[in-house]
């Protein structure tokens, strides 16, 4: 692609690049990395030996660009640091009840919680700002001191000789929409170390050129992927019930789209409303953002937020494959950990217990072995560990929940719950998933179109301002990061065959087909909206969307999500 042959020629202009050497660098300030890197310290300090441990974080600072519902089930969190409550981690609200509904149009049946699977029950569970809870986990971190660099994204990966992962280097910056340098360049730097940890999150840049390398998805199930859209809301005090946890599923999508909601009552007067959407969908009319508009307006919903302030916004990308999709975790040189590998249980919506177990389990591997003087292996403890894990025990018994549910909302819960009622999640067969997200749009031909209603910018809201509201913020002079493989194919195929469903299933607003001079049909890409969902680089029927790594610090800045 362009932007990295002109990142070649900029480093022969210009290098070589520094160097830093470490024993472990982590990419990614998330809950997998920064639990992975607390870990690798306390190994240290009781053995009584040093060892040195940076995390790459490409958000502004940590917790910027950190977005999820969240209930937080706390066990990884208490076996990384067992005084948690007391150090002031911030789980401030324990679930206090659970409600699963489903929904028509204008109505909702609640399942009696004797009837919900125990997936489904959130007992012991806390309601939690994620990005609040990373950032006291950098905390915890650098105080065992973790070298933690915020605003400096990986993004490339560097190879010894022999083909092993030797490190990471970090993006140019300072260059210009054509990729040359401006006056404010500056050469990235290589860090090297024994062993590299990725853990970049859902859809990661540099996993996702690692998975296809070493090909480390072969004879695994192709990894699936749903978008989930928030937002963060202040509400009328006397609808407020601290804890309160609401799922739903339902309208506003038909029976055969997965998807699902969550509302979720944190403390000081605030809840979170968001909406999942399979990336699997067929229509290529759908609207992820358009549907979750959509079901604020259900009288179950619209309940609680009428007469509240919307305070923010944001969407990411999950991965919801669940343990056949899970690539092999560990190559010569490194690892992917939490969700850049897809140890996610969708069948719960919890990913951060996970994470935070995963980067324990790598970094005991990436202990032992660089004590042992190894280095530029395969840390094949690691996933050892993870096979006789309770994790793997949780993944195991979830493991049917997304092929299920790809049968249909009625047929799909019928099928879940008998697995899991009767079965206990270990029933003698497993089901598997042979389409990837892109594969699954039908032509429009086939399709209806979907027509939403305009929004009220009191309950709805249209992607623009909801952007605003996600402090996101890109140079408009700096390369385009929404790379594309041919860019004829958005006009010739994208929007011909599937109507350009790049300008619905992206919630920013970074996608439009707009006329030229000649008044021929175009895709702009407004690249400054980009809020790092990596929806795009998924959900296009033909791959040609890449996600690369923007200027470090660019994106969303979410104080709280």
């Amino acid at each position: 692609m362009m932007q990295t042959s002109s990142a070649n020629s900029l480093l022969a202009d210009y290098g070589p690049r520094d160097t830093m050497d470490y024993d472990v660098v982590i990419v990614g300030g998330g809950p997998a990395g920064l639990s992975a890197a607390i870990r690798l310290k306390q190994r240290a300090a009781e053995a009584g030996t040093e060892l040195s441990v940076c995390v790459l974080e490409k958000g502004s600072e940590l917790g910027a660009h950190i977005l999820s519902g969240a209930v937080m089930d706390p066990k990884a969190l208490t076996e990384l640091l067992p005084n948690w409550k007391a150090q002031g981690a911030p789980l401030n609200t324990p679930v206090s009840e659970d409600r699963f509904l489903f929904l028509t149009a204008d109505k909702a049946y609640k399942t009696p919680n004797f009837m919900l699977p125990a997936c489904l029950q959130n007992h012991g569970n806390y309601v939690v700002s994620l990005g609040n809870v990373v950032r006291w986990l950098g905390e915890q971190a650098e105080a065992l001191g973790v070298e933690i660099f915020p605003g400096f994204p990986a993004a490339e990966i560097l190879y010894d000789a022999q083909g092993a992962v030797k490190g990471v280097a970090t993006g140019n910056m300072g260059v210009g929409r054509d990729g040359q340098p401006t006056d404010a360049f500056q050469l990235g730097m290589e860090l090297h170390a024994k062993y590299t940890l990725f853990a970049e999150g859902a859809r990661g840049n540099l996993g996702r050129q690692l998975i296809e390398r070493f090909a480390l998805d072969q004879d695994r199930d192709p990894q699936t992927y749903g978008i989930g859209i928030k937002e963060l809301w202040e509400i009328d005090p006397a609808l407020h019930q601290p804890g309160l946890v609401i799922h739903t599923a339902g309208w506003p999508l038909d029976n055969d789209t997965y998807g699902g909601s969550f509302l979720y009552h944190l403390e000081n007067n605030q809840v979170v409303v968001g909406y999942v959407v399979g990336l699997g969908y067929r229509n290529p009319y759908l609207s992820p953002f358009e549907e979750f508009q959509r079901y604020k307006t259900h009288p179950e919903i619209r309940r609680f937020l009428e007469g509240g302030k919307r305070v923010s916004y944001g969407a990411r990308a999950i991965t919801a494959g669940g343990l056949q999709a899970l690539p092999k975790t560990v190559f010569a040189g490194g690892a992917l950990i939490g969700c850049d590998a897809g140890f996610l249980n969708a069948s719960r919506i919890k990913g951060s217990h996970a994470a935070i177990k995963t980067g324990m389990l790598a970094a005991d591997a990436a202990f032992d072995a660089v004590t042992a003087g190894r280095q530029g292996d395969a840390l094949t403890a690691y996933p050892e560990a993870f096979e006789q894990s309770w994790l793997k025990e949780e993944l195991h018994v979830a493991r049917n929940f997304k092929p299920m549910m790809s049968k249909g909302l009625i047929k799909g819960t019928l099928l879940f719950g008998i697995d899991q009622i009767v079965f206990g999640g270990k029933a003698p067969w497993t089901l598997h998933n042979d389409q990837p997200d892109h594969t699954k749009l039908k032509p429009v031909a086939t399709c209806t179109p979907i027509v939403y209603p305009k929004p009220d910018n009191k309950l709805t809201f249209d992607r623009l301002s909801s952007v605003f509201l996600s402090n996101t913020n890109h140079s408009e002079s700096e390369p385009i990061h929404l790379t594309l493989k041919d860019p004829t194919i958005p006009v010739r195929v994208n929007l011909a065959e599937y109507a350009g469903p790049e300008a619905r299933y992206c919630p920013a607003a970074v996608y439009e087909f707009v006329k030229d001079e000649a008044d021929e049909d175009k895709l702009q890409i407004n690249a400054q909206n980009c809020v790092h969902c990596k929806t795009c680089d998924i959900k296009d029927p033909m791959q040609n969307i890449v996600w690369v790594t923007p200027e470090g610090g660019s994106g969303p800045n979410y104080p709280n999500m």
